[in-house]
């Protein structure tokens, strides 16, 4: 048995380790705060990029992040629509009762009603399953567009020559924040910002297509 979490693993790495070994990695979904929230089943499919479903006696939700005030008694926005991003909450036995003598961190990440705000961005397929797209302190805004960095990094990794890469978003004059892509190729492979721009132009709505793509070394 093969499984992995702390961070949420490649599609592609999933696939290429099916390949090599013949064994499928089960991954899942856990927090210092949560302990196991989600898992891909030990007997049944495991999604390459997603996490699973809740186990048993877990609630996960997806709430619009951007409806929410911040306090523990405002109203929530649950996003029940397959395949829309929203910002992970989980309750359940499982979560911890707060934070250890710091009641304000406690009421910020605690709604009134015990769902403890993750600080995750998911998105739920029809089946259940839990993907992660990335952090909300992640998020780019960009033109009034949100952009989640995981979304566009996915895409250039699966370009021709890209090694890895890493998205930000850089203040921009006329869009507030400009996604800008930092990328290493491949060692022998030539990787300019053109060939990353072009090679998005396809994949990607114009808005999360990096306005600046920075090549580098390390």
């Amino acid at each position: 048995l093969f499984v992995s979490g702390s961070a949420p693993l490649l599609a592609e790495t999933h696939r290429d380790f099916q390949a090599r070994t013949g064994h499928v990695i089960l991954e899942r979904y856990g927090m210092t705060e949560t302990l196991m929230i989600t898992s891909n089943p030990y007997q049944g499919a495991r999604l390459p990029g997603f996490v699973g479903r809740p186990l048993p006696g877990i609630d996960v939700r997806l709430v619009d992040a951007n409806a929410d005030s911040g306090t523990a008694t405002a109203a929530v926005t649950v996003i029940n629509a397959p395949d829309e991003v929203g910002a992970i909450e989980i309750r359940g036995p499982n979560v911890c009762a707060g934070y250890w003598r710091d009641p304000q961190k406690t009421a910020s990440e605690f709604r009134a009603d015990g769902w403890f705000k993750s600080g995750d961005l998911g998105r739920l397929n029809s089946d259940g399953y839990l993907q992660i797209v990335g952090r909300a302190k992640d998020l780019v805004i960009t033109g009034g567009y949100n952009v989640y960095p995981k979304e566009v990094e996915e895409a250039i990794d699966a370009l021709p020559g890209v090694l890895e890469s890493a998205v930000i978003g850089i203040a921009h004059e006329d869009f507030g924040e400009g996604v800008t892509a930092i990328v290493v190729a491949r060692p022998g492979a030539v990787v300019t910002e053109a060939d990353v721009v072009t090679g998005l132009q396809a994949r990607l709505a114009r808005y999360k297509v990096p306005k600046r793509v920075l090549v580098v070394a390390d």
